[in-house]
């Protein structure tokens, strides 16, 4: 073989640092190290895959092409580190199993807790890399195999990833016990809400989205300019009276349950959004990966 895996691990690194010095800080090289290696990788290939402007190190066409090969490949040899290291190195029956598992803030807070804890109560040792972020940051990393499987609440449109319908959430409008709208006790007609004070998450988020698709039909518009980067922000937000939310049900059923929190009765119709279940196309699914998916559909 004319390359090296670690060669490849450092092109990845590189690509996604954008300078030699900084993919060395992050696999604990020199930067000229990681200049040898670009060079030596380059040179086995023939061809140059990164473009020099200034210090940067940008992708050429080369590159682009190479690099989610260069992913594939690195993810391969994971799993295969993950599979029979253990055993080579006298673990018996075999490695314990463990996922790279991506979630947006509203599943990733409220639902894969749960989901994760009953997969391992029938799998002990199981263990669980878990990463949260809005649904543009796990399409992302589902993207470049940074995760094995994704979670997520908003549309996923990225052709190399698959999209699978997982479950339906149900979005309900939320204020604080002491809002004059739910003192009143009666339904809230649209004209009141269009001129309530919404409490919002940030541009990306998948519960973003699918509020202003459900909202902004009936209502035209909404006024606020209040933008927070959690799901958990805005329920304490609107429990301390700053407006209203539109939230998953699971997500402020415990605020409900306390009294801080009340749903309002509105005219609106009734508010669903699907939860999906994203994965590379390429990856390769092992026996865990199938077994976890096949937990989640159970």
């Amino acid at each position: 073989m004319r390359f090296s895996l670690r060669q490849i691990d450092i092109f990845v690194t590189v690509a996604d640092r954008g300078t030699t010095s900084a993919a060395g800080t992050a696999i604990a090289l020199s930067q000229s190290a990681v200049s040898g290696a670009i060079a030596e990788l380059e040179g086995s290939l023939g061809c140059r895959l990164f473009d020099r402007v200034g210090k940067r190190l940008v992708l050429n066409d080369v590159g682009r092409a190479l690099l989610p090969e260069a992913r594939l490949l690195l993810d391969h040899a994971r799993q295969l580190e993950a599979r029979f290291g253990a055993v080579a190195m006298g673990a018996g029956a075999g490695p314990p199993v463990r996922l790279r598992l991506g979630a947006s803030t509203t599943i990733g807070n409220y639902l894969l807790p749960e989901l994760i804890a009953a997969f391992c109560a029938d799998a002990p040792g199981s263990r669980m890399d878990v990463t949260i972020g809005n649904t543009r940051d796990i399409a992302a990393a589902a993207m470049r195999l940074d995760v094995d499987l994704g979670f997520v609440e908003g549309p996923v449109h990225e052709r190399d990833l698959e999209v699978l319908p997982w479950i339906d959430d149900e979005l309900v409008v939320v204020a604080a016990a002491l809002h004059p709208l739910a003192i009143a006790g009666r339904r809230v007609a649209l004209a009141q809400l269009r001129k309530a004070q919404w409490l919002q998450r940030e541009p990306g988020s998948g519960t973003r989205e699918a509020v202003e698709q459900a909202l902004l039909p009936p209502l035209q518009a909404l006024n606020g300019g209040m933008a927070f980067g959690s799901t958990e922000a805005i329920k304490q937000a609107t429990a301390a009276g700053l407006g209203l939310a539109c939230l998953s049900r699971y997500a402020v059923r415990d605020l409900i349950a306390l009294g801080r929190l009340v749903e309002l009765d509105t005219t609106l119709p009734r508010l669903k959004r699907p939860f999906h279940l994203i994965r590379h196309r390429q990856k390769h699914t092992s026996p865990t990966i199938d077994r976890f998916v096949a937990h989640c559909f159970a």
